[in-house]
């Protein structure tokens, strides 16, 4: 039977438990999936400490890739042998294989590794979405990036610099923004020594930035407002720093009547064809090298816990991912 780490109650990192599960064989519409790589994500950590909630006991993770070792009655999307990736849910990839509902499996193309598909899946399809759908940049477009050098601030930072925007991002630190100056941005703002809303009006002449990502949250919301240009966009897909706290909807009209949207992969991927498209698009600008995925840290899965003490200290840059 395969290990897999599970949760029986939400805090700290040790909550963590590897253990032994059951592994039945897939339901009709499921795939077994037999993991080479998992890949690591903040939502993990919001998952395990309850602020997204779960039903415990609970698997944990929404990002793998590996090789279909079986398929159940009527799956058609997959076949057994096939190298697959996934991300966003059903939760459970933190195990050595598991069963997961086939239409959320996509084929990995030979030239992706397994370590690349675990690492860019979850972050790589975030990115897109934010990019080609929430706000479909657009060359001449100046965007602001918030860490621009974590999983999905390197992965956006590349492809919005190659659809021809004036990218910005922001960072805590010198080392950090040094690796995203060589992935993608034409400018860096460190946010613990700089007012990054004041440089930004700097960088573009007083205008503002078209579009916001913004996944950090409740320290970086206010500054994300007053870095937009009227009409401009706010896109909060995170809560690294906590929660925004609740906004007062007039505020958008005195600051240039923004909109602001807080969307979810889940949403945007939720129909086959859907997901199907903007994996389609990911794979594209991997393997065409305008987007290179950075597997900065890998751990042992059974150590997940040390790996999620890291991401939350802000140690880690780019993907990590979990070896089973």
């Amino acid at each position: 039977m395969p290990q897999a780490i599970r949760i029986h109650q939400t805090g700290c990192p040790e909550v963590l438990s590897w253990e032994t599960v059951a592994l039945p064989a897939p339901a009709p519409g499921e795939a077994t999936v037999r993991h080479q790589a998992v890949g690591l994500n903040y939502i993990d950590t919001y998952h395990r400490t309850g602020l997204y909630p779960l039903p415990l006991p609970s698997g944990i993770g929404l990002e793998g890739a590996g090789v279909v070792e079986a398929v159940g009655e009527g799956v058609s999307e997959v076949k057994v042998g096939d190298r697959v990736a996934y991300a966003g849910g059903p939760v459970g990839a933190y195990a050595e294989a598991r069963n997961i509902p086939a239409h959320r499996l996509l084929v990995l193309p030979d030239a992706i590794a397994f370590e690349t598909g675990a690492a860019m899946m979850l972050q790589g399809l975030t990115a897109a979405y934010l990019l080609r759908r929430t706000y479909r940049v657009q060359a001449g477009d100046a965007v602001l990036i918030h860490a621009a050098a974590g999983g999905v601030g390197l992965i956006a930072c590349q492809w919005a610099r190659a659809l021809g925007a004036t990218v910005i991002g922001t960072v805590g630190s010198k080392a950090k923004a040094e690796l995203a100056m060589a992935h993608g941005c034409h400018h860096v703002i460190n946010y613990s020594t700089e007012n990054f809303s004041e440089r930004v009006r700097e960088i573009t002449g007083g205008e503002g930035v078209a579009v916001v990502y913004d996944g950090v949250g409740k320290d970086t919301f206010m500054g994300s407002l007053d870095s937009l240009r009227p009409l401009g966009m706010m896109v909060s897909y995170g809560n690294a720093s906590g929660p925004v706290p609740p906004l007062d909807l007039l505020l958008l009209s005195q600051k240039g009547a923004l909109f602001i949207t807080r969307p979810t992969l889940m949403h945007y991927t939720a129909k086959r064809a859907d997901l199907a498209a903007l994996g389609g698009e990911l794979f594209a600008m991997v393997g065409s090298g305008q987007v290179h995925i950075e597997v900065n840290q890998t751990y042992a899965l059974k150590d997940a816990a040390q790996a999620h003490r890291d991401l939350e200290a802000r140690k880690t840059t780019g993907s990590t991912i979990l070896l089973p």
